[in-house]
């Protein structure tokens, strides 16, 4: 099964379209608001900590970057040329590995864990921007990465996230800046529920190890000038 062409097509106009500027992309957050805390949560559950870390959906690599200063191999993957052709140029050291790749696609998957062996996945609002026939296949792709020794970490918006996103995309004077882009390339944030990520892990034969919620910090702001966060839920999973 591979990635629906409308989603992939959405994605990849999204990033041909996108700011250059950092933090110009709504959920592009500076690292120490976003994977740095997840990190603190992710880390005690590592059973090895040496693993390669596979950043799934990384887009232009903000947070895969980040990743790559704390383990020895980091890969980002996204299905997104443009994408990652971002991430490549905003990384000329070369501290990570990007490839494209679509994670629904079972036997690219079993590739690059055939490459990489078992490895250690960090997720961050990859399901709640997919399309319903997509999720499964990318959460079934977590545990092909995992094997038997990685863990996995999921941070998605959780539904109290929903009515959020509709007051901002409904407001009279329109959506934000940064929100307005991913509302017109038809991208619907916010569209799985709580269960269905949980089921989700459990169909792909993985155990829910901890889980908790945690504000999803964006780039934007309210009127008010504070910082717009939405409610998520994270969990760390494995075998």
């Amino acid at each position: 099964m591979s990635v629906t062409e409308r989603y992939k097509d959405a994605w990849e106009s999204f990033w041909e379209d996108a700011p250059q500027e950092p933090g110009s992309v709504f959920w592009d957050a500076e690292p120490v608001l976003t994977v740095g805390l997840h990190l603190a949560l992710y880390e005690p559950h590592l059973v090895a900590s040496d693993l390669p870390v596979v950043d799934l959906g990384c887009g232009n690599g903000t947070q895969t970057r980040f990743l790559a200063d704390r383990y020895r191999k980091v890969v980002g993957v996204d299905l997104s040329s443009a994408a990652v052709d971002r991430a490549v140029h905003a990384d000329p050291a070369k501290g990570a590995d990007y490839r494209l790749l679509d994670a629904t696609d079972a036997d690219q998957i079993a590739a690059l864990h055939a490459e990489l062996g078992d490895a250690n996945v960090y997720v961050r609002g990859v399901l709640h921007q997919s399309e319903s026939a997509d999720r499964q296949p990318l959460i079934d792709a977590v545990a092909t990465l995992v094997g038997e020794r990685g863990r996995g970490f999921f941070v998605e918006l959780s539904e109290r996230a929903r009515p959020v996103l509709r007051a901002l995309a409904s407001h009279p004077a329109g959506p934000p800046p940064k929100l307005a882009p991913v509302f017109a390339h038809g991208i619907a944030p916010g569209e799985v529920s709580d269960i269905a990520v949980l089921d989700g892990v459990e169909a792909a034969g993985l155990t829910v190890l901890a889980a908790g919620e945690l504000p999803l910090t964006t780039t934007e702001y309210a009127a008010d000038g504070t910082r717009i966060e939405l409610p998520s839920k994270w969990l760390v999973v494995g075998r």
